[in-house]
């Protein structure tokens, strides 16, 4: 090693998800030498890409929301600009009440402007129901709120169990009646604060939309997969000077007395000014709990939910699916899966590599709900296939398949959750030289974990400018072999 090569700050990331991925970049963009450490033999967390029936496709997350700019310009920044791709159709069903019904426009995470935003979702009763939101007195919120709770009192529980809690649940996996307003759906939270009026709320902030004229698509996909676009990223990083270490778990961090952090990760003992955890809650909890043990108690107590995905592949020849991209399930009618995804409708390059082809997709899976991931690969098979014929008619039997489970791959965010996260920030930001980031902070999705990752870079802030004055060698063995 170069006496050039030891006047480079170096920063340590754990975990080569998403969000390490993306500190690992903006940290390399920002002069910093960089080394990574990944537990798994892969990196991408969640973003997994995969194959079924010689046809590329998601295992894990399969798109991003393209009004936030993160990840979208990350994948531009990685090299896959020209790979981005829209869903081929916006439009989606619910599964309710015994039939496929369009998805209500007019909503925002469920909760309508008007009654009529809901018409042919929810029964007269439930339509009726909203009406009653201009006459009631405020509903106090205090700091946080469930989003079920408030909006069953202003609106009446058919909203949350027929709308509400599905599409909640497509995102966080989770209970509705216990996840965190402020923090899963702020602008609802907001709106509350504002307003007496739920409805009211919601108005405005579709009209403060419409005034912005947002336009193109919500989301975004990648031909092949967005489980692409952490590979892409890591080959930039590498091709920057970065250093990924895969199958190498973080054991243990310490603070040595010049400032510095010491890493023991397996036979390995790295030195840096700097280091940005990445990882999930329980891991990192366990990797803080020596240096920082109330930021560590925080993390141990986040929750999470696990999930599988059942992914099938059919022959197209005499398929005759529903229109749309697919449709979303409420836990209310006590069905299986709680959402499909008509993956080859959805992605016009699924289509096009194989358009003999179909593909589609299930999750099961919520919060609390174990005993159906309990069952082997062949029985949630077995119970997609069942619900898919029931909700679609689809009686065929595939040609492929696939399941992919996510044990506790999904944060919950409850009623207070806000305020744990500011407490985990606060402790960890007592010791300089160490930030936090990841899907267990500000929000579960791609492009959220992706910001969570450039707040952890800026909040190293000045302290790059020491880190650049470290000479320590960034990889050194324990049995004291020369550095990587």
């Amino acid at each position: 090693m170069s006496a050039t090569d030891r006047g480079l700050g170096h920063v340590v990331v754990i975990g080569a998800g998403i969000a390490g991925l993306a500190a690992a970049h903006r940290l390399l963009g920002r002069g910093a030498r960089v080394t990574v450490l990944e537990a798994a033999e892969r990196v991408g967390g969640k973003l997994l890409p995969g194959e079924i029936a010689g046809v590329r496709v998601d295992l894990g997350a399969e798109s991003m929301l393209a009004r936030r700019p993160e990840a979208v310009t990350l994948a531009r920044e990685a090299g896959l600009g020209e790979q981005l791709r829209p869903p081929a159709t916006a439009t989606a069903s619910i599964w309710t009440r015994g039939a496929l019904r369009p998805m209500p426009k007019g909503h925002v995470m469920g909760v309508p402007g008007t009654a009529a935003a809901l018409s042919g979702v929810l029964s007269d009763e439930g339509l009726a129901r909203i009406a009653h939101d201009a006459d009631l007195p405020r509903t106090e919120i205090g700091d946080d709120v469930a989003v079920g709770e408030y909006v069953a009192a202003r609106l009446g529980r058919e909203v949350v169990d027929r709308l509400v809690e599905p599409l909640l649940g497509g995102v966080y996996a989770g209970d509705a009646y216990r996840i965190s307003m402020r923090s899963a759906v702020p602008q609802l939270f907001q709106a509350a604060r504002a307003h007496a009026s739920l409805t009211e709320g919601v108005r405005e902030i579709q009209a403060k939309a419409a005034a912005q004229q947002q336009t193109g698509p919500v989301f975004m996909g990648i031909a092949g997969g967005v489980g692409r676009l952490p590979l892409a990223v890591a080959e930039s990083v590498r091709a920057r000077g970065g250093t990924i270490l895969t199958g190498t778990p973080a054991r243990e961090l310490r603070r040595e007395a010049a400032g510095s952090w010491r890493i023991t990760a397996g036979d390995r003992v790295l030195h840096a000014g700097a280091v940005i955890v990445a990882v999930p809650a329980p891991a990192a909890a366990a990797l803080l709990r020596a240096e920082s043990p109330g930021a560590a108690a925080e993390l141990a107590a986040v929750e999470y939910a696990s999930m599988a995905l059942v992914t099938l592949a059919y022959r197209r020849a005499g398929l005759d699916l529903p229109e749309g991209s697919g449709f979303l399930v409420p836990p209310v009618d006590g069905r299986t899966i709680k959402a499909s995804t008509f993956a080859s409708r959805k992605w016009g390059w699924i289509a096009e590599e194989d358009p003999d082809v179909v593909v589609l997709r299930t999750s099961v899976g919520r919060h609390g709900e174990t005993g159906i991931l309990g069952r082997d690969d062949a029985g949630l098979v077995e119970v997609s296939r069942h619900d898919l014929r029931a909700a679609t008619g689809l009686d065929a039997v595939p040609l492929e398949t696939r399941v992919t489970r996510w044990t506790d791959g999904l944060p919950q965010y409850p009623v207070g959750h806000h305020a744990r996260v500011a407490r985990i920030r606060e402790r960890v930001a007592r010791l300089p030289g160490l930030a936090v980031c990841g899907a267990q902070y500000d929000g579960v999705g791609i492009p959220a974990c992706i910001a969570s990752a450039y707040a952890a870079v800026d909040q190293l802030g000045g302290d790059l400018d020491r880190v650049r004055a470290l000479t320590a060698d960034p990889v050194q063995s324990l049995h004291g072999g020369a550095g990587e």
